[in-house]
């Protein structure tokens, strides 16, 4: 982008302080993944469920502190595509790493859908058994959370904060009933330390391979770098609320998962897709669960609905930067909404919702977001050679360096991610590069013309409103 084209571009009102910050930052890391996915990580790991989150919580905070530096150091970036442009300069790379989060994003949404129908049919009292019912259900909601899109929903400061009370008090229930029945003289402590070990494999193996799926729970933090244009002094404040929200979210995780595993056995959690339902009806007989089914369908909706706004304002963008075919940048003229790129990614989470189960779609949110962060603690590191006048957060070197290494590992099949992880991904990132392919080949040989690819006009990891 030209110097003139960053003078005329106006600037965002600063309205979040250090309070806010903080909330945006817990409201977006909680909701599907451990609401979700408890259960399947305790059918990987078995008892010791609290430790694949415990994982997943140093690996997140070590590409936190990478993320910290680069927001600090450049607080009007637009997140990993920009990052990785300003220290590799290569477009299709910037492509490529844009497209996996906007496909994490799908993937969370997807999950969030399946997950929002299971715990319908619990408050209905309906047998979730019904596959094709919850194929319907998940659908039908997508198709609602498009329409609410289309309309043009804007989520501002003030929603999200009753969102993330929302979200929290679900969570904090769990706890509180894990707590009193255990106070009590009930549940079983001693599945804490019972590791799920499948023949053929180690403790090690069985813990990387739960963390690999844990991690799902753990991102959305960086989505806030996105925000340092409306934060009121970025390079002040975001370190600390960053590290304290993280910090909050990855307590109350393994204070969840011991309560859940303390409860309900590890092999009755991994049964369905409310495994937060069957804590609260062990510890708690007599609270309603028609409360608590809301509340989580509150938390995975809500998770949606972001994902969704995310993933087709990103391919509204990319349309806009000539990196996607223009058809994708038209808007609705009256709600100023992009119907087509809205359009499109319901249908990429419609066969998502069809094809793969909730175990995959977590996992391979997982496994692009941490292929994402690999690229980004490298970037933090090739960006040092870049100065910057002002002050900043410096990660210790030794932070990225590991963070690079245990992302590798956890995307790898080395921790025993399941295979279907990477055919998702594969066919998500397929459509992705004949999209970029299409492109330039329409640029090149209809338009006569190239598109120079500034990714700092896109939003990569969160929804513009």
């Amino acid at each position: 982008m030209s110097e003139r084209a960053v003078a005329q571009r106006p600037e965002l009102k600063r309205v979040m302080g250090p309070g806010l910050l903080l909330l945006f930052v817990v409201g977006d890391i909680l909701g599907t993944g451990v609401y979700a996915l408890t259960g399947k990580v305790a059918g990987e790991v078995g008892g010791a469920v609290w430790l694949p989150f415990l994982c997943a919580f140093v690996v997140a905070m070590l590409t936190a502190t990478s993320y910290l530096e680069l927001v600090t150091k450049y607080p009007k970036a637009g997140g990993a595509a920009v990052y990785t442009h300003k220290a590799f300069g290569i477009h299709f790379l910037t492509f490529l790493l844009t497209f996996a989060v906007m496909c994490s994003g799908l993937t969370s949404a997807s999950s969030a859908s399946k997950a929002f129908a299971a715990n319908f049919f619990s408050a209905a009292h309906i047998d979730p058994d019904r596959g094709a019912l919850l194929m319907i259900t998940a659908l039908a909601f997508m198709t609602l959370i498009a329409l609410v899109n289309l309309r043009g929903v804007g989520e501002s400061v003030k929603a999200n904060v009753v969102l993330t009370c929302v979200e929290l008090s679900g969570l904090l229930i769990v706890i509180g009933i894990g707590a009193w029945a255990l106070l009590g003289g009930d549940g079983d402590t001693s599945r804490l330390t019972d590791f799920h070990v499948p023949e053929g494999e180690s403790p090690f193996g069985a813990v990387t391979a739960a963390t690999a799926l844990a991690f799902f729970a753990m991102v959305g933090f960086e989505d806030s770098v996105n925000m340092a244009e409306e934060t009121k002094d970025p390079v002040r404040i975001f370190p600390r609320m960053m590290l304290i929200g993280l910090s909050i979210t990855g307590v109350i995780y393994v204070l969840v998962a011991i309560s859940a595993v303390a409860l309900v056995s590890p092999d009755e959690l991994n049964k369905g897709a409310t495994p937060l339902l069957k804590v609260v009806q062990a510890g708690a007989p007599g609270f309603p669960l028609e409360v608590f089914a809301w509340i989580t369908m509150f938390a995975v909706a809500n998770s949606a609905l972001i994902n969704m706004l995310m993933a087709s304002r990103l391919l509204y963008g990319m349309s806009h930067e000539q990196v996607l075919p223009g058809p994708l940048g038209r808007v609705l003229r009256k709600r100023r909404t992009p119907y087509v790129a809205i359009l499109f990614t319901t249908l990429l989470a419609f066969a998502l919702i069809g094809y793969a189960d909730l175990a995959a779609l977590g996992g391979t949110t997982a496994f692009l977001l941490l292929c994402v962060f690999a690229v980004v603690n490298v970037a933090v590191l090739v960006l040092r050679r870049d100065r910057v006048e002002h002050k900043h957060f410096h990660a210790p070197t030794a932070l990225p360096v590991a963070g690079v290494v245990l992302c590798v590992y956890l995307a790898s099949p080395l921790s025993g991610r399941d295979s279907a992880d990477y055919k998702i991904a594969g066919w998500l990132m397929v459509v992705g590069v004949g999209l970029w392919a299409l492109t330039w080949l329409l640029n090149k040989y209809v338009f006569k013309r190239h598109a120079e690819f500034d990714p700092s006009h896109l939003d990569p990891q969160g929804p513009v409103n």
